[in-house]
């Protein structure tokens, strides 16, 4: 097995848990990166000799190694594979009623770049890595053995495998995968086209968060911006809200919703149109609502978007609370890792501060227990949702 030796002083962080390497980190003079091919395996070495732990390598990205093991002599196999995967099946056993959450979450689940998430007997995988590509065939081996689903779906078509130079494929890897696949969430079914929705069709991080909502929602007005195909709105509807008003700027997430509400037995009224615009158009139109949910798309991808992804945060929280009636509740949140929690607390308080109000935190959220954080990697921690009252002052 080749080694990876770090530079001096630069294994403090990987000793502490962290299980990146980044390229600038690595002493190329005596391991040159350009002597792996992406995928390899290697031994992480301090540059006293220190085994730090065994990763896959690509020396053509920023992150060029990922640590999967702390043992040395440890493949990336089908037994350390089917492993990590009882051992995540566990957790989520334990936590959840039914077979539906996300089974495999990263880092948090010490498998750097793979996610799987489950629906009942279907599982929808994404392999991050180059590392991860060369043993899908080990993947898929280890989740028929652990939690023998009826079929896999790689849906393989995420801007990480981009960066790691790997092709884009949506692909049955074994079983049979229905058309349409169900979650089910706080008592609400929902039918996601796994193939061609957003990730891996659901967003289970947001299930706590959603099932908070309820509290709020009772004979009230609710307005669901970024809606996808409903989680928010069929949570409010579901709570007894008075109306729902979902925004999207997708005519088939808006379509999907529709269906999901109807097989509910649950009342929507859908907008399709892009969040800021439909957001003006109410406010000219003399709409008010008790409610507001904002649960937009990652706006801060990368640090350089940080200033263009905090403008938008702020126009959307802005146009959000000139919607409310006072004493309402908005709901804000960002899975930008770039935008901190206190960030968005900012962007909360000065939109309120805008209209005359004082924002109030209710409560705090973060991504649910099948998202667990690794605790040595900040980057882990994405999701933030704050619930305030905007009070008037």
């Amino acid at each position: 097995m080749p080694d990876l030796v770090l530079k001096a002083r630069q294994e403090r962080r990987i000793r502490h848990g962290h299980l990146w390497v980044f390229s600038n980190e690595v002493d190329v003079k005596r391991t040159p990166l350009d002597a792996f091919e992406p995928g390899d395996e290697a031994n992480v070495l301090a540059q006293n000799g220190e085994f730090l732990g065994r990763a896959t390598v690509n020396p053509n990205t920023l992150v060029c190694a990922r640590i999967y093991a702390r043992k040395p002599d440890q493949p990336l196999d089908t037994a350390l594979l089917t492993s990590r995967f009882e051992q995540a099946l566990a957790l989520r056993s334990t936590a959840y009623s039914t077979p539906h959450y996300r089974l495999v979450h990263g880092e948090g689940d010490l498998l750097p770049g793979l996610v799987v998430d489950r629906f009942d007997g279907t599982l929808v995988a994404q392999l991050g890595t180059a590392g991860l590509e060369r043993v899908r065939e080990s993947v898929v081996e280890a989740l028929n053995a652990v939690v023998k689903p009826s079929g896999v779906l790689f849906r393989n078509d995420s801007r990480a495998r981009d960066l790691e130079g790997l092709a884009h494929e949506v692909a049955v890897a074994s079983g049979t995968v229905p058309e349409l696949v169900e979650a089910v969430e706080n008592g609400v079914r929902f039918a996601i086209d796994a193939r061609l929705g957003q990730k891996t069709g659901w967003f289970f991080d947001q299930r706590p968060n959603r099932e908070a909502l309820r509290q709020w929602v009772r004979g009230k007005r609710v307005l669901d911006v970024f809606s996808y195909v409903g989680a928010w709105s069929l949570s409010a509807a579901a709570g007894g809200a008075a109306s729902v008003t979902a925004v999207d700027s997708s005519s088939t997430a808006l379509a999907a919703l529709d269906a999901n509400a109807s097989a509910n037995g649950l009342a929507v009224e859908t907008v399709l149109g892009d969040a800021l615009a439909v957001l003006k158009q109410l406010r000219e139109s003399g709409e008010a609502f008790d409610v507001v949910v904002l649960d937009p798309p990652a706006l801060i991808k990368r640090r350089k978007d940080q200033r263009a992804g905090l403008k938008h945060y702020h126009a959307l929280n802005q146009h959000a609370a000139r919607l409310m009636r006072p004493g309402g509740v908005l709901i804000s949140c960002s899975c930008s890792h770039h935008l901190g929690a206190s960030d968005l607390d900012a962007v909360v308080e000065q939109a309120a501060h805008r209209r005359g109000w004082v924002a109030q935190t209710l409560s705090r959220g973060q991504q649910g227990v099948d998202h667990p954080v690794h605790p040595a990697m900040p980057e882990s921690q994405y999701l933030k949702t704050v619930t305030c009252r905007l009070a008037s002052f």
